[in-house]
């Protein structure tokens, strides 16, 4: 295992191609500030330009909260001019974070409420503890969310719900979350990153640029400026071009596993 020292708001270690970061502020429970928007912009640079690294996980320290929202003492005196360059810089991280062409699951624990739902939803998809709790309470704040909240929830949990959700800022326990459909699975806390692990490392066990695609392809359906379907025939006919493609076809006509080398 080889632990990463270049953060100061993360503990990162990289093992079997999985680079596992925690956002490391558990007395504040692991609320969002500017230093961890930096170390986090830090770490989906080194998730993309790492070649040692194939999948990510994306946790919070301590068993109480996944993160907890945003760092609120930072949010006084901003002007409306500073509270929206506060937010951009929030969703391009994000962004990045779900344009990652390497899959990135959030496993979270305990409390994912505000800017830790956001950055929850960022992820490619989520795995939660059974003593998460998830929320948009901005509005008990006399804000609503900036980090891409109305969106994503929109998108992954359907407008109804999502509506009720922000505009009560209640929160809903992990069960609810599984049935709503924003989490993909639900375990006990000390086996949460063992099936984050186990899920990755069967997909690192897949063609590299064919993962990236399908995660590109699928992000396609939530992008106006995109033709989903379009973006499906390109990435279809570039995957025609990769050695990976050629290893695949021939290993099931061959019988044998398929060894992909990401090319």
């Amino acid at each position: 295992m080889k632990k990463n020292s270049m953060y100061t708001t993360l503990a990162a270690t990289l093992q079997d191609g999985i680079y596992t970061i925690t956002i490391n502020r558990p007395d504040k429970l692991n609320a969002l500030n500017r230093d961890v928007f930096t170390d986090l912009n830090t770490a989906v640079a080194e998730i993309n330009t790492n070649p040692a690294i194939k999948s990510a996980i994306i946790t919070g320290a301590g068993p109480k909260a996944f993160v907890a929202g945003a760092d609120i003492a930072e949010f006084g005196g901003l002007d409306k001019e500073a509270a929206m360059a506060l937010a951009k810089r929030g969703q391009d991280i994000f962004l990045a974070i779900e344009n990652s062409k390497k899959p990135i699951i959030a496993a979270v624990n305990g409390f994912s409420l505000g800017g830790g739902c956001e950055l929850a939803m960022a992820c490619h998809f989520r795995i939660a503890s059974d003593n998460a709790k998830f929320g948009q309470p901005e509005v008990n704040l006399g804000l609503i969310p900036g980090y891409g909240g109305t969106q994503r929830l929109t998108q992954l949990i359907g407008k109804g719900r999502a509506i009720e959700l922000l505009i009560s800022g209640a929160m809903i326990d992990a069960a609810t979350a599984l049935q709503y459909g924003l989490v993909n699975y639900v375990v006990p806390a000390d086996e949460l990153l063992n099936k984050a692990n186990a899920i990755l490392q069967l997909i690192n066990t897949k063609a590299p640029i064919a993962v990236g695609k399908c995660i590109e392809a699928a992000n396609a359906v939530f992008d106006e400026t995109k033709n989903g379907f379009a973006e499906e025939v390109r990435a279809f006919g570039e995957c025609f071009a990769t050695a990976d493609m050629k290893e695949g076809t021939t290993a099931f006509l061959e019988k044998r596993k398929a060894v992909f080398t990401g090319k």
